[in-house]
């Protein structure tokens, strides 16, 4: 098996530039879906910290972890209240295998209450403590990190799923559409003063609106489903987001989305966005959908967490190997949110996999 080991010639913010400019880099990158658990328990702290500690520290554990494990640094502004938006209870992960809080108790119960609720107030999530961190990390140059800061801005459905919850949503667009579509209005209306807020805050240039749609796969709803509820209100925010002047948008078509695929082509993402597939998805399937943007993903985050060294960098090889044939360019990730508790040999076994055959 041929490998092509040699000395870099570009940092990872410089790969990142290179593919935004519709260039080669010297090497696919590896940019990590949702590092911040691992990154947390490789500095040696708790999943849950990445919620209750200040905002800094869960940034420096991600920028450590970047540094050792070669990756691209796209710090994310996170904040304690998780999923909690709208209101309801939400309660941090506490299965070491989940990095996410969770919810409890749901903002809207029924479709009365649906109809009552109203967009919050963006402020009751980001603090002061937070913005003003993430301010000052603006500031800081570093040579993994092509974005100053990343922000949940456009994760439509899975907003609407987190207010009511995701079996009640799909329910109602069976049986009451027009609830389903109140909730998919106020998680757009909401995912669109996110985003100006964060316009407002911190500006355009290097700011990076990301969304995830776990709540659109077919999984859970149907092709059909997906065109008359998720199409419309993700068409519609990120061309508001991308009118706010954000160059580029980062999306997750979290599952099986085979047959949502033509749709997902008619959403615009940016010149060019970032598409991270999963690996229901084959790379070559999806990439003549997105001719103009570039391919993330898709190496099985479950080959990560239970499979020996060997096998991972094996499984990363073939990833690599089939993403340095997309036109569009190509970016080495996860499938999904990169296990916390994944052995710290099999990270470096990707790290080594794109060092034998990440060279363009």
């Amino acid at each position: 098996m041929k490998m092509m080991t040699r000395k870099a010639t570009m940092t990872n913010k410089e790969r990142v530039e290179a593919l935004l400019r519709r260039e080669k880099p010297d090497r696919v990158p590896h940019w990590p879906f949702g590092p911040q658990g691992f990154a947390m328990i490789y500095a040696g702290f708790s999943i849950a910290d990445q919620y209750t500690k200040p905002p800094e520290v869960v940034y420096e554990a991600e920028k450590k972890a970047s540094q050792d494990f070669d990756w691209v640094f796209a710090p994310q502004v996170r904040t304690r209240r998780g999923r909690g938006e709208f209101g309801g209870e939400v309660k941090l992960p506490t299965n070491k295998y989940s990095q996410a809080a969770y919810v409890v108790k749901y903002p809207a119960e029924t479709p009365d209450e649906v109809m009552e609720l109203k967009v919050p107030d963006i402020k009751l999530r980001y603090t002061p403590e937070v913005i003003d961190f993430y301010k000052r990390a603006c500031q800081e140059e570093d040579g993994n990190k092509p974005f100053k800061i990343s922000f949940g801005g456009t994760s439509v459905i899975n907003t609407a799923g987190g207010i009511a919850g995701y079996d009640k949503l799909c329910k109602w667009m069976i049986q009451r559409p027009e609830v389903a579509h109140r909730l998919l209005r106020l998680a757009a209306d909401y995912s669109i003063a996110t985003a100006q807020y964060f316009k407002d805050t911190f500006g355009v240039e290097r700011v990076l609106p990301k969304g995830y749609t776990a709540g659109a796969s077919n999984q859970l709803i149907s092709p059909k489903h997906f065109e008359q509820f998720a199409l419309p209100y993700l068409k519609e925010v990120h061309q508001k987001v991308l009118a706010m002047g954000f160059k580029h948008l980062w999306v997750h078509p979290c599952g099986e989305h085979n047959l949502n695929l033509p749709y997902w082509q008619q959403i615009p993402m940016g010149d060019p966005g970032f598409v991270t597939i999963a690996n229901e998805v084959d790379l070559e399937t999806a990439a003549p959908y997105f001719p103009n943007d570039i391919i993330m993903g898709n190496l099985d985050t479950t080959v990560i967490q239970i499979g020996t060294p060997d096998e991972v960098y094996e499984a990363a090889r073939k990833v690599i190997e089939q993403g340095k044939r997309l036109p569009s360019g190509f970016i080495f990730s996860q499938a999904c949110g990169l296990p916390p508790m994944a052995p710290v040999d099999n990270m470096r076994a990707i790290t080594r996999a794109l060092n034998d055959f990440g060279w363009y």
